[in-house]
């Protein structure tokens, strides 16, 4: 229906078609959709939105008027720069209305920045709002290994970049390289080195797929939308994360992205990201010769300087013969000393001896025996034996009244203690379950526990019975199956 077909010629009261909202609304979309299926706008992006959904809504704005826009989550994932506000851009697509609202919108097939100059604009936009952030700061970058054992390299497997990293690296020193192949350019691009990063960085230590010691993100020079991948906030924020030192190789040496300045180093081309990764063997081989030479250099001239030291002190020390000339001396004289002073001391022990026996008279040591004796006499006459004797008697009667009364105490004592003893194995006789089993009920057990439900019954793989007078095993019990609406009874018996 065109707009001219709404239109009534007839003057008022003529006989004019009425129509609803939804037929205007969708004339409406009919005319405009045809007139404008295919168009290119130029213009600023302002208020930016991404829902749940997937889908972006956006405005189109210049300096006097603003257009609505529609990304649909299927376009969003392809394009190869997300749209930021403020970014002047070219968008592709159709207009269309929505009638919902009574307006008009764009939806956006294809959007590129307007240029170089508004891509390095969002550039330096993006990496000022990085940066307040701390991902380029250089306290968070970690030193580079000096010989790692694994390099991890993130690249494209079909490229020249990765022929000359392995190239480099078998010239210099062999090590082992695990590859995670990666789109270098496209929309595929940032997304996939992001989850190559932290793919390396999720390995763990001593697997089965060893751990990169480094890794090198690298790719061949490009243009600005080439190399755009590498400005991403996906890739920056996962180099800035990676706990593996990170060495970026971005293009050539006056290519700049985003990534350098969040990665530990940055190489200027591949090759020479490999040339930073490790040492040449033959200079480190040299280097390891040259210091092996000082090594022995320097223990050569520390055992001459300690053994001019040794005959330095050797000079300085007295002869032995000169030490023990004057003990000598001292011994010779003290060994012709020896006989004449042990006969000397002979002599005054003798004398001595001779005046202590002299002292010692015969009468004088009877008086003093004399005097012992009758002593001794006295003191036997004041012991009375008699009361002795009975005094003994008299404690060894109180003994043995004393030891019978302590046994017939013991004795009632021990019979008290067996009767109480007799009482209480009564009573737990009473209170235990044997005495239960005696009156016609039985203790059932499985796999080493009571069973108490016909459950547990079920799920024993044994099971033990216990009467008054002994236990009976018997095998698992088979499960209890519906019972048939018709026919004879089971001729086995349950045993419960």
């Amino acid at each position: 229906m065109a707009i001219s077909d709404l239109i009534d010629d007839d003057g008022p009261g003529g006989n004019a078609p009425e129509f609803s909202v939804s037929e205007i609304s969708g004339a409406v979309k009919r005319v405009i959709e045809g007139e404008f299926s295919h168009v290119r706008v130029r213009g600023e992006l302002g208020r930016i939105s991404r829902p749940r959904s997937g889908h972006i809504y956006l405005d189109l704005k210049d300096d006097r008027s603003v257009l609505a826009g529609v990304i649909w989550k299927g376009v969003a994932t392809r394009l190869r720069v997300q749209p930021e506000e403020g970014m002047e851009v070219v968008a592709t697509g159709r207009i269309t209305t929505f009638g919902g609202q009574s307006r008009y919108q764009m939806v956006i097939e294809d959007l590129v920045p307007a240029g170089a100059g508004a891509l390095m604009a969002m550039l330096e936009r993006r990496k000022a709002a990085l940066a307040a952030e701390g991902l380029f700061d250089p306290a968070r970058k970690r030193a580079i290994p000096y010989l790692p054992d694994v390099i991890g390299v993130v690249t494209s497997p079909s490229g020249a970049v990765i022929r000359d990293i392995l190239h480099r690296l078998r010239e210099r020193f062999p090590r082992k390289v695990l590859i995670w192949p990666v789109a270098v350019q496209g929309e595929r691009c940032a997304p996939e080195v992001a989850r190559a990063i932290r793919g390396f960085n999720a390995l763990t230590p001593g697997g089965a797929l060893p751990r990169p010691d480094l890794l090198i993100v690298a790719r061949g020079g490009g243009s600005v939308e080439d190399l755009w991948g590498f400005n991403e906030e996906i890739v920056v924020r996962a180099a800035a994360e990676s706990a593996i030192p990170l060495i970026s190789a971005v293009g050539h040496e006056t290519d700049t992205t985003l990534i350098d300045y969040a990665s530990d180093k940055r190489a200027p081309t591949p090759t020479a990201a490999a040339e930073l990764a490790v040492p040449v063997r033959r200079d480190l081989v040299a280097w390891l010769e040259g210091q092996g030479a000082r090594l022995a250099h320097a223990q050569g001239q520390a055992v001459g300087l300690r053994e001019q030291r040794l005959r330095d002190l050797a000079r300085a020390l007295p002869r032995p013969e000169t030490l023990i000339e004057g003990a000598r001396q001292r011994l010779d004289t003290w060994g012709e000393r020896l006989p004449a002073a042990l006969i000397r001391s002979v002599q005054m022990r003798r004398v001595a001896l001779s005046d202590a026996s002299g002292a010692l008279r015969p009468s004088l040591l009877h008086r003093a025996t004399e005097a012992e004796r009758r002593r001794l006499a006295a003191t036997v006459a004041r012991l009375n034996t008699g009361a002795l004797a009975r005094d003994i008697g008299q404690r060894r009667r109180d003994l043995t009244r004393l030891g019978a009364r302590l046994g017939d105490a013991g004795a009632r004592q021990m019979r008290g203690l067996h009767d109480r003893l007799d009482a209480l194995e009564r009573l737990r006789e009473t209170l235990g379950y044997r005495a239960t089993l005696a009156r016609g009920y039985a203790v059932v057990r499985g796999d080493g526990g009571l069973v108490t439900t016909r459950a547990a019954a079920a799920a024993a793989s044994a099971l033990e019975i216990e009467f008054a007078d002994g236990t009976l095993a018997v095998g698992a019990p088979a499960p209890r199956k519906t019972p048939r609406p018709k026919g004879p009874p089971d001729e086995q018996g349950s045993l419960f």
